[in-house]
């Protein structure tokens, strides 16, 4: 008996090595960088920067942001430079970095490189990116979407910066691995659909990530879009809002026009963000960017959100001040 267990105990290490080594080494498995050539139109151009700023907000993390001022919005001069941190002491499992993605740090990338690693999540050398940068959203985006964004990154000023490499700790740094999926693209909707482009848009802006409990990181399906995410801010405990269309707890009183007006006026050029001490309200939503979406795509946005299933979820206290910084975020 003791024999039989002792090799039953042989096998079942070995097969666990075994299959250790297949998530560590094998996987992410999302199939070569494609082979392309992306002509860089100034249609294009414009789409990506519509989209890498307003959008999909790739600039809000791949940027420095000013967590001194409301809704923490970019430093001057450091469009695409990456270094943005995501810690243990902000909820990450380990430590992660955004990169440099100007044309000084990824500039000797192919552009079928920088798109697998849009949608797809997998960098040049093949390993897994941690999903603080949403890809398994983007990899649901146009095609034409995703060229047009790798084409405008080619048109950032190069900026001379390394940031430190991310760090998953154990054991997340093997189910990093697993997360990765091959694209399975979408087609924009014609601006006629708006519920569609609605659809669309809040699917590319990973709006569900953020006003949506989790639970061990995982979305909780029948509270999305209800808030009471946390997250560790600077100055305390952002607590996300309810975003469905419940009348009592989310946005179902809203108007379009209301909510159209509460982005924009973030883009209207007398707006001035203020001053955020220790202690006071404090917000990771990038306002200032999101401002920039163009009326009709923020009119369809709303349309979708009123669609979505009214979830019954008060968020009673939005912030949790803490008394003094003991956070850093870069």
């Amino acid at each position: 008996m003791k024999k039989a267990l002792k090799i039953f105990g042989i096998v079942l290490v070995g097969g666990i090595l075994i299959v250790l080594a297949y998530v560590k080494f094998a996987l992410p498995n999302v199939g070569d960088a494609p082979e392309l050539k992306i002509e860089a139109t100034p249609e294009r151009v414009k789409r990506g920067e519509y989209l890498a700023n307003h959008v999909t907000v790739c600039m809000d993390c791949h940027s420095t942001r000013d967590y001194s001022l409301f809704s923490a919005p970019l430093v001057p001069g450091t469009l695409g430079k990456g270094g943005e941190l995501f810690n243990q002491q902000m909820g990450f499992p380990g430590s992660f970095t955004s990169k440099n993605i100007t044309p000084a740090g990824i500039g000797d990338w192919t552009d079928g490189e920088i798109y697998r690693a849009i949608t797809t999540g997998v960098s040049r050398d093949g390993h897994a990116f941690f999903p603080v940068m949403p890809y398994p959203y983007y990899g649901s985006m146009d095609d034409e979407d995703a060229k047009s964004i790798v084409a405008y990154l080619r048109t950032l000023k190069p900026i001379e910066h390394k940031p430190a490499e991310s760090v998953a700790d154990f054991p997340f740094n093997f189910i990093l691995n697993t997360i990765p999926k091959k694209a399975v693209g979408g087609k924009r909707p014609a601006d006629s659909d708006v519920l569609a482009s609605g659809k669309y848009l809040v699917t590319m802006a990973a709006c569900v990530e953020c006003h949506t409990q989790v639970e061990q990181g995982q979305i909780i399906p029948e509270k999305m879009f209800a808030g009471g995410r946390e997250f560790n801010m600077p100055s305390g405990v952002l607590i996300t809002p309810n975003i469905t269309p419940d009348k009592e707890t989310g946005i179902g009183n809203w108007t379009k026009e209301a909510f159209i007006a509460r982005f924009r006026s973030y883009a209207d050029s007398t707006y001035k963000p203020h001053k955020v001490g220790p202690g006071e309200f404090q917000t990771i939503m990038p306002w200032t960017m999101y401002g920039g979406m163009s009326e009709q795509d923020l009119g369809a946005v709303y349309t979708y959100l009123m669609t979505v299933k009214p979830v019954k979820n008060l968020v009673p206290e939005k912030f949790k001040a803490t008394a003094s910084k003991t956070l850093t975020m870069r």
